[in-house]
């Protein structure tokens, strides 16, 4: 696969989803993704910071779940998968 944006090959495709104050800075609810094989959690969150720079300290903040579940930084990001980005919010 190949990411049509840059025309630089792929390897996996994935969903991303934006919450609250994540939504409001990077200015979208959803989008898809082309990563390179072997990305992780970290490398999506600075992709997105550095596509939108005055979104970085609201996605410094932001829990991220892997298909459902939370993810560390560390880990690899599969083809296919979804990725949520939650930021910190108080509820009563």
């Amino acid at each position: 696969m190949t990411d049509t944006t840059t025309g630089v090959p792929t390897d996996a495709v994935v969903e991303l989803r934006y919450f609250a104050a994540a939504r409001a800075a990077l200015g979208r609810t959803a989008e898809t993704l082309s990563l390179d094989a072997g990305a992780t959690v970290a490398d999506v969150v600075a992709r997105l910071a550095d596509g939108t720079p005055s979104a970085a300290p609201v996605l410094a903040r932001c829990s991220v779940l892997l298909d459902g579940r939370r993810a560390a930084p560390s880990e690899v990001v599969p083809a296919g998968a979804r990725l949520d980005l939650l930021p910190p919010f108080a509820g009563g």
